[in-house]
């Protein structure tokens, strides 16, 4: 049986005892109990299902609870372990969304106002608003679908390689809208290159430094990084291995690369605990003014149980209660960063692996066992199948597999 390392401790570095022997339930000082022996369960099952390792974190007014399974690295058969950091994908969205969000209260941005007011000439359409670009509404084509139409192929073919912003809306507007502006939700990685250039405009300031002033440095995220056009993840880290689209196919290690692809859209670094604390500081109404966490959580239908607002999703889950954050995926990691809506309970989770849809499906159901306090089976009973597989399609009135934008979907977007 696969070993699953697990830890209970506080936030503030007191030494944590190991549980491998764990009881079912954790008590919490709120809500539902977190069920370790669910979280348990879905780190072995993930691994039996291509994951190399596993790890997530839950954070409970400052009780955590910790489990990882699995390596962090295939060479060496070192252990996965949460203080390793990795790429988070799109949960750069949400901050990138923050930045924006922190402009708005600064009077320079107007969420209801065309992204030609500040980005002249770039976009055909006028009418595109800053909110529709910002809650994936905007109908801009998502260019990722062509870059990575093959997996492996289009991934080694942006590496190394570094892109400008209007290089890659150039790529979306090549192809047609996939609706009117404002008109339905349509996930889509143009959006939040363009949420990039707005805030290089309006501050004059790289992304990076942006990051850092706002957020990074205020909430003293220290495991947090954006390094593009660097292609190193700096310290201790966990690799990340990117499944081919053949199956049986050896596992390839993308975890050096520009991620000049996302920019704005997905390129951070981070870690489990700089996760849960950003998203309990956001949620607590610690990044922005209450009238623009407002505007974060204004939610319009994206999927079943799915909701999305400005760059944050709500989820609804198998207890009935909704938890607020985003997912990520880049090449070689899948990332869940989810709060309660007072921001009081927070929960980070990665697998190192991406392009496997059967692991990205359990590995939701972290959240059953850290908010609902039981153990949950995956949609119909079993994992979805991997996306790209036709059959992964979702069965009628069942949710989506989550867009995943290292891999064009072969399934519903939610």
């Amino acid at each position: 049986m696969t070993s699953v390392r697990v830890l209970v401790g506080t936030a503030a570095g007191a030494v944590l005892l190991p549980l491998l022997a764990s009881p079912a339930q954790a008590e919490s000082p709120t809500g539902p109990a977190v069920d370790l022996a669910g979280l348990r369960g879905v780190l072995r099952s993930a691994l039996a299902q291509g994951a190399p390792g596993a790890m997530v974190r839950v954070e409970d007014r400052g009780t955590v609870f910790r489990a990882a399974a699995g390596v962090a690295d295939r060479g060496t058969a070192r252990a996965m372990d949460d203080t390793d950091r990795f790429r988070i994908g799109s949960v750069t969205k949400t901050f990138t969304t923050v930045v924006l969000l922190q402009l708005v209260d600064e009077k320079k941005l107007k969420l209801d106002a065309p992204v030609n007011r500040y980005l002249p000439g770039l976009l055909p359409d006028d009418r595109i608003t800053v909110r529709q670009v910002l809650g994936h509404r905007s109908g801009l084509y998502d260019y990722t679908n062509d870059l990575f139409a093959r997996t492996v192929p289009g991934f080694e073919s942006v590496r190394k390689r570094v892109f400008t912003p209007e290089e890659l809306v150039k790529l979306s507007l090549r192809k047609p809208r996939t609706n009117a502006p404002g008109a339905a939700y349509a996930y889509s990685n143009t959006n939040f290159v363009i949420a990039g250039m707005l805030v290089e405009k309006l501050t004059g300031n790289p992304v990076r430094t942006e990051y850092q002033n706002r957020i990074i440095a205020p909430l003293k995220l220290s495991d947090t990084f954006y390094v593009h056009p660097g292609t190193k993840i700096p310290g201790r880290y966990a690799r990340g291995y990117l499944t081919p689209d053949q199956a049986g196919a050896p596992l390839v290690d993308a975890t050096e690369q520009t991620v000049s692809w996302a920019q704005g859209a997905g390129a951070l670094i981070s870690s489990t605990r700089d996760l849960d604390t950003f998203l309990s500081a956001l949620l607590r109404g610690r990044l922005t003014s209450a009238a623009q966490l407002a505007q974060m959580e204004r939610w319009l239908p994206a999927g079943t149980g799915v909701s999305y607002g400005l760059g944050l999703r709500r989820r609804d889950l198998s207890c009935g209660v909704s938890v607020y954050g985003h997912t990520g995926a880049v090449q070689g990691f899948y990332t869940y960063a989810f709060a309660s809506k007072d921001g009081k309970r927070t929960l980070a989770a990665v697998a190192n692996t991406s392009n496997n849809g059967t692991v990205h499906s359990t590995m939701l159901r972290t959240l059953d066992s850290a908010f609902c306090g039981k153990a949950t089976k995956a949609v119909g009973g079993k994992a979805a199948k991997a996306v790209g597989d036709p059959a992964s399609r979702a069965p009628r009135g069942k949710a989506p597999v989550e867009r995943q934008e290292d891999r064009v979907p072969a399934v519903p977007l939610d």
